[in-house]
């Protein structure tokens, strides 16, 4: 057994302190329980120290003995936390290592939006690394029915959820592609319900491609949005169909899972937001 060295210094470090947090960092996925005798050689610390750290962290709740009475694990109190510390964590804050990914494995921007009324609010983005980038800042807003993104946060609502929404024709046209109809706009959303994803060429502005994803929470509601962007430059419709649509996909999946396991994070999607304008609509 490898043995690990708890021996923080300075002034104002609380060795007892130090050596319960090194004690509880001792279980993982791969050791999820240890006799005190274990314990006691990884820390290197006495029998009788080792004792009365498990003693005194077993009656706040952070580790529990197993059924043999020789070994502990990880107790109920170590999940109350970690699920407190998910819990103050927002949709941003989730999104931002998994768009980061995404840009790197498609080498395009990635951005994350939501909607409020009839626009999107970009709430995060990762430039791409290269000359030629989006510059859609966060807080940019963009109609919801002329944009990939908005289509995706849209696809599930109801005719009557819709009509609300916009309660007369024409809808504003950006493109030659934008739906100036509430019946246009059904037609469109329906194809993208059942599609699961948006792909698009200049739908919005000339030389923008882009694909959207839906990210839905826990209950399995569409609360927002990512995709990626390329500007000025062509991008194969057949590549965008095939690996980037999946890339864009499994980011998708990946921050639905995160969602899913931190109550309130959608609620606070809004947080951060601020006004701004951007030179490629997307």
């Amino acid at each position: 057994m490898s043995t690990v060295e708890v021996r923080p210094e300075g002034r104002y470090v609380v060795p007892a302190l130090a050596q319960g947090l090194g004690l509880l960092s001792l279980f993982s996925r791969e050791t999820p329980s240890l006799t005190a005798p274990e314990i006691a050689q990884r820390l290197a610390l006495p029998r009788t120290t080792v004792f009365r750290l498990l003693h005194t962290l077993q009656l706040m709740g952070f580790v529990k003995r197993g059924e043999d009475e020789r070994s502990f694990t990880l107790g109920p109190a170590i999940l109350n936390r970690g699920f407190a510390y998910l819990a103050s964590l927002d949709i941003v804050e989730i999104a931002q290592p998994i768009l980061q990914k995404l840009r790197d494995e498609t080498r395009m921007s990635a951005h994350l939006a939501v909607r409020d009324g009839r626009e999107i609010v970009y709430v995060a983005r990762l430039p791409a690394r290269t000359t030629i980038a989006s510059t859609v800042q966060i807080g940019t807003r963009f109609p919801v029915h002329a944009t990939g993104m908005g289509r995706m946060m849209l696809c599930e609502f109801s005719q009557q959820a819709l009509a609300e929404l916009f309660p007369s024709d024409p809808l504003q046209a950006y493109s030659d592609q934008t739906p100036v109809t509430l019946a246009d706009l059904q037609a469109m959303l329906a194809e993208d319900r059942a599609r699961g994803f948006v792909v698009s060429q200049s739908f919005f502005e000339r030389g923008v491609s882009s694909i959207a994803a839906p990210v839905r929470d826990g209950a399995g509601v569409i609360v927002a949005a990512i995709n990626v962007t390329s500007v000025d430059s062509y991008v194969p419709l057949e590549e965008m169909q095939s690996g980037l649509k999946d890339a864009v996909l499994r980011a998708s999946v990946e921050l639905m899972r995160w969602l899913s396991s931190v109550p309130g994070a959608t609620e606070r999607r809004m947080g951060g937001a601020r006004a701004g304008q951007a030179s490629e609509p997307v």
